[in-house]
């Protein structure tokens, strides 16, 4: 159970629309400095991530075939982190926005 689960019992009532886009609108009405500093930090998120699990592999891994068969077998968990991946980048941004 992630975090923001409870937001997403009534996703369209309290975001009036997804996580998606909602993040998606604060992202585009956002100062260019906020927009790629947060998108510097998920790269660089994934980056470490990734790299995390290229460590102590040989150089035939292939990370995005790993990726997408887990992608394949998990759907369900991840859309929901999706969903709240969002919502936690889109929080980073408004918060950002009022300071």
């Amino acid at each position: 159970m992630s975090k923001y689960d409870a937001l997403f019992e009534d996703e369209d009532d309290i975001f009036t629309g997804t996580p998606q886009s909602k993040f998606l609108d604060a992202m585009r009405n956002a100062n260019t400095q906020i927009v790629d500093d947060e998108l510097d930090k998920i790269i660089e998120k994934y980056a470490i991530m990734e790299l995390i699990l290229s460590e102590n592999k040989d150089e035939s891994f292939d990370i995005n075939k790993i990726l997408d068969e887990y992608a394949l077998k998990n759907s369900d968990k991840v859309h929901e982190m999706k969903k709240s991946l969002y919502i936690e980048f889109t929080g980073e941004v408004i918060q950002r926005l009022d300071s």
